[in-house]
C-alpha cells in the first residue's frame, strides 16, 4: 500500500469512527480490508449526496403506517341486520252474550245483525217486528236512559255545580274520559253529556250526586223499573258498563215510551253537538248516533250503548210514514251494524205501509 492510500485509510477511518459513535476504534477499522471500507464509504456518500432518497423512504414508511391506521380506524361499514320476528297470534274477540246463547243463529227477514229487534207502534201497541223480544242481554249505556229519568223525576235543580271526582273514574271497563277529576259542571250540562255523548263521567257524577248517593240512586232506578213494568230489568250501577246492567227488547220499548215523553230528555238526548267549558277551554262534544244527521229520519229520542258483552245496541223513538214507532236494537255484530239495521227497518217499515195503503185502495 502507498503512503497516499495509506492516508486515505486513515481519514476514512477516522470518517468512519466519526460515523459510527466510536463502536469502533480506528485500529479495529484499519484491520478491516480496504474494499470494505471502500463499500461503506460510498454507501455512507450516496446517502449524504442524495438526502431525499432517505427522507422518501422514510416518508414512504410512514405513509403506509399511517394509511394502516387509518384503515384500521375506519369504522367498518354498516350491515342491516334483519330481525324475523313471531307473529303475533289474533286475539279472538270477546262474545257477547247473546251469541254464546246462539241468538244470532235465529233467522228474520231482514238478515239483521243484530239478534235481538223490536219495533212497537207507540200509539197502538201494535208489535211490527219482533226478533228474541224477551231475551235479557247486557244493555251498556241505554242505562242512561233510566239515569235520565231518575234524576228528571227527582226534581233536582238543573243549575247546580257537581264536580267529577275520583270515585267516577272507570273500573269497570277503564274507559277514558275528557271530563278531568275536578272537573265542574251543572247537573243540566252533565245530563247532556251523558244522554248525547254517552259520557260515563257524567252519568256516575249524576248518580254519586243524588239524595242519599249512589247506593240511593241505584235503588231508585231499580224501583222505577219495577213501577214501568220492566219485570226483566235489573241495574247494579248508572253508567251501563257493567254487563250486570240488563234488560229486555220488551222492557226497553216501556222505557223509551215514558221517556220520550219528556221534552227536556227528548231536547238532549237529540242534540248533535255542544260545546261545554272545561277550565279555560271550550270542548265540542259530538252525539254517538249518526243517524240525528240524516234527513231520512225524524227522531224524536235515542241512546246508543257499547260494552263487549253487550254488543252494539240502540233504542230510538221516530216518526215514519205517519206513525210514531219504538225500535230496539241489541247485540248487533260489527262497527256500524246497528246503523245498518236501523236503515234496513226503516225501508222494510215503508214497503209495509206501501203495502197498507194499497190494500186499502182496493
Amino acid at each position: 500500500m502507498t503512503g497516499k492510500s495509506s492516508l486515505e485509510v486513515i481519514h476514512l477511518s477516522s470518517y468512519l469512527v466519526s460515523v459510527f459513535g466510536g463502536n469502533y476504534t480506528a485500529a479495529q477499522l484499519l484491520g478491516i480490508p480496504l474494499k470494505t471500507f471502500a463499500a461503506a464509504f460510498l454507501s455512507l456518500s450516496l446517502l449524504a449526496a442524495l438526502p431525499g432518497v432517505a427522507t422518501a423512504a422514510a416518508s414512504d414508511t410512514k405513509s403506509k403506517t399511517a394509511k394502516a391506521a387509518k384503515t384500521s380506524a375506519t369504522p367498518a361499514r354498516k350491515v342491516r341486520s334483519v330481525v324475523l320476528r313471531k307473529p303475533v297470534a289474533a286475539v279472538p274477540a270477546v262474545p257477547t252474550f247473546g251469541q254464546v246463547a246462539g241468538l244470532h243463529d235465529v233467522d228474520d227477514p231482514l238478515a239483521l245483525k243484530s239478534s235481538v229487534a223490536y219495533v212497537l207502534d207507540q200509539n197502538t201497541n201494535e208489535v211490527l217486528f219482533s226478533k228474541n223480544p224477551q231475551a235479557v242481554l247486557p244493555i251498556a249505556s241505554i242505562t242512561k236512559l233510566m239515569t235520565a229519568l231518575v234524576v228528571v223525576e227527582a226534581g233536582l235543580p238543573m243549575d247546580e255545580k257537581l264536580t267529577v271526582s275520583d270515585e267516577d273514574i272507570d273500573n269497570e271497563k277503564f274507559t277514558r274520559s275528557r271530563l278531568a277529576v275536578g272537573t265542574t259542571l251543572t247537573r243540566g250540562d252533565m245530563l247532556h253529556l251523558a244522554l248525547m255523548a254517552s259520557e260515563n263521567r257524567a252519568a256516575h257524577a249524576l248518580g254519586r250526586h243524588y239524595p242519599g248517593g249512589l247506593d240511593a240512586f241505584v235503588a231508585a232506578m231499580n224501583a222505577k223499573a219495577q213501577s214501568l213494568g220492566m219485570a226483566d230489568t235489573h241495574y247494579v250501577e248508572p253508567t251501563g258498563l257493567s254487563s250486570r246492567n240488563q234488560s229486555s227488547a220488551k222492557d226497553l220499548a216501556a222505557l223509551v215510551n215514558v221517556t220520550s215523553q219528556i221534552p227536556l230528555l227528548r231536547d238532549l238526548s237529540t242534540s248533535r253537538e255542544t260545546r261545554v267549558a272545561l277550565g279555560k277551554r271550550l270542548v265540542q262534544f259530538h252525539s254517538t248516533n249518526g243517524l240525528l244527521s240524516s234527513p231520512l229520519w225524524d227522531i224524536g229520542l235515542q241512546k246508543t250503548g257499547f260494552i263487549n258483552e253487550a254488543g252494539k245496541c240502540l233504542v230510538m223513538q221516530a216518526r215514519m210514514a205517519g206513525r210514531q214507532l219504538i225500535m230496539v236494537f241489541l247485540d248487533s255484530s260489527g262497527k256500524a251494524s246497528r246503523i245498518a239495521d236501523a236503515e234496513r227497518m226503516r225501508k222494510w217499515l215503508a214497503t209495509q205501509g206501501e203495502a197498507v195503503t194499497v190494500s186499502t185502495k182496493l
